[in-house]
């Protein structure tokens, strides 16, 4: 397998952790309340080009009440979301492979069938280069393109200052919220620094044509959609044991359990350093050692990044290398059947 070269590990694949109550004086209290009940602070959030990890100097975290119940509904949206994500996988797979049948069926058709050309020589020209474009992708890159689209997209709407408290309030991840479920999932395409998105769609380009091949590209997603949930739930456990509540915002969950998967299926693969080519190492020392970074991180109380996320994504993606794939998707056929009993036998 050919997997790109990656850069400074723990600062490619990084969740943010944007805010901590200690370091907001109390003044912001009252605003922020304010604002979570819908009212928006007329200064708008003030923002600090150095930092990575606190880009907003002027906005406070709820603190609210965290105690174990708050667990409650991020737990069953994590199982139900997974779930679902991994039946879906397997429908669309089957649809996939019933569409692919039928144009198989149909292909002799084509030949005695005759195009309409378009009247519009320059839209002609244009669809049919990115229709080549496209052709030329792998499949992994096809699952890429789409998910970097939808990160950007996110990043440039950060930008917009009318949009910002709806982007704290859905797009940030935070277990003293009063909305602890959607963020979970939508935090996980939510990056406000550039430096932030470029590391991790870095990252995730470099592994994702490697684990398309492995998983293809209905468990890949059911995987990475999956662990970013898993990821913030994990997020969310460390902040109400430690009484810390904060918003987190990164792809960095899901791409860990894409990189963790990787590097448990495919462990001697020599990875590199960009920009330095003559230092390598094997994928099974790599994940190891992002392990070891992110759970001192935990032990230590580390701000600058999420690193419980970091672990809960990466303890997704070595779980499905070396359990989930064999034991749960391979499993999926009395699903097919029954899915394949609905829709009728190919005509």
């Amino acid at each position: 397998m050919a997997l790109s070269s990656f850069n400074k590990i723990s600062t490619l694949c990084s969740r943010e952790l944007l805010l901590n109550r200690k370091s907001v004086p109390d003044a912001f209290l009252k605003p922020i309340r304010h604002f979570r009940k819908g009212k928006v602070n007329n200064e708008g959030p003030k923002v600090d080009p150095e930092s990575l990890a606190t880009p907003f100097t002027n906005v406070a975290v709820n603190s609210g009440t965290l105690h174990v119940g708050k667990l409650v509904k991020p737990l069953v949206f994590t199982v139900a979301f997974s779930g679902s994500c991994f039946l879906g996988a397997a429908i669309w797979e089957y649809e996939n492979m019933r569409s692919h049948a039928l144009s198989m069926l149909k292909k002799p058709i084509k030949f005695f069938k005759q195009q309409s050309e378009w009247k519009t020589q320059s839209v002609n020209d244009l669809t049919r280069q990115v229709t080549n474009w496209w052709k030329g992708l792998t499949e992994g890159e096809k699952v890429f393109v789409p998910v970097c689209a939808l990160n950007i997209l996110v990043f440039l709407s950060w930008r917009i200052p009318r949009f910002q408290p709806f982007m704290m309030k859905y797009f940030c991840s935070n277990p003293a919220s009063q909305n602890v479920c959607l963020p979970m999932l939508l935090s996980t395409f939510s990056q406000y620094s550039g430096l932030h998105l470029l590391a991790n769609m870095y990252v995730l380009h470099s592994f994702s044509t490697g684990a398309v091949h492995s998983l293809g590209k209905e468990q890949f997603l059911a995987l990475y959609l999956s662990a970013g949930v898993a990821s913030s739930f994990t997020s969310y456990m460390y902040k109400i044991i430690t009484k810390q509540p904060g918003l987190s915002l990164g792809a960095s969950g899901a791409i860990m359990a894409i990189l963790g998967y990787v590097c448990t299926q495919h462990p001697d693969t020599r990875l590199g350093i960009i920009l330095l080519p003559m230092f390598t190492f094997s994928a099974g020392a790599a994940i190891k050692f992002i392990i070891g970074l992110d759970t001192a991180g935990v032990l230590l109380g580390w701000k600058f990044f999420d690193h419980a996320a970091h672990l809960g994504g990466a303890a997704c993606g070595i779980f499905w290398a070396l359990w989930g794939n064999q034991y749960i998707w391979q499993k999926r056929e009395p699903v097919l059947h029954y899915w394949h009993e609905l829709r009728g036998s190919i005509k």
